[in-house]
């Protein structure tokens, strides 16, 4: 079944910008990367407090925000031409992170911008983060996000890329094109791992 989704704007309103957070948080509430990341008291909250800044940042540099058409599920794509994320700008954002993650949260976040050393130098589409509510997971929100970017990225002859923090999630994610390149062992081992995907153009 194809889900309807809709772009949602740059600016969000208060209202959907607190469901964005809480969607999130309901999403990535078992993941490996953001359970390492985010401990304690009411992190499911706190992580999509994170995740909600992560997204906005990445609109904030010319990314896209796309959703279901109730905020079921949640995607944020980065177009190709986007310029890199910068040291400073990860420092701009830290005062906004401290308070949801901690101080040791903020600890371990600090090896996860190594990802950006590995990230594809060829331009390409990048699917920051996709998360579903877990009330509408399999019911095809994850594709009606996914396949009109892939469609746009084959229309333009570039590739896709994303970062998938749950092993699990390989499987799906190659059922549209998606490749394991490299596996991240986060903090030297000491943290969970991190899949690297890459789809060519068809």
């Amino acid at each position: 079944m194809t889900q309807v989704i809709r772009r949602l704007p740059d600016e969000l309103p208060a209202g959907e910008a607190g469901r964005v957070r809480e969607v999130l948080g309901r999403a990535f509430a078992d993941d490996p990367v953001w359970t390492w990341l985010v401990r304690g008291r009411r992190s499911d909250e706190r992580a999509g407090a994170v995740l909600a800044r992560l997204v906005q940042s990445q609109v904030g540099r010319g990314g896209e925000l796309w959703a279901g058409a109730d905020l079921e599920a949640v995607a944020a794509w980065v177009p190709p031409h986007t310029p890199p994320v910068r040291e400073v700008d990860y420092i701009r954002q830290l005062p906004k992170v401290l308070v949801p993650l901690g101080v040791g949260g903020l600890r371990r976040l600090l090896p996860l911008a190594e990802t950006d050393r590995h990230h594809p130098k060829e331009p390409h589409w990048y699917l920051s983060v996709l998360g579903t509510d877990p009330a509408h997971q399999g019911r095809g929100f994850g594709a009606a996000l996914i396949e009109p970017i892939v469609e746009r990225a084959d229309g333009d002859g570039v590739g896709c890329y994303l970062e998938s923090s749950k092993e699990s999630n390989v499987p799906y994610y190659r059922r549209f094109g998606f490749e394991v390149t490299e596996v991240l062992h986060i903090n030297r081992g000491r943290g969970p791992d991190l899949f690297l995907m890459w789809r060519d153009p068809r």
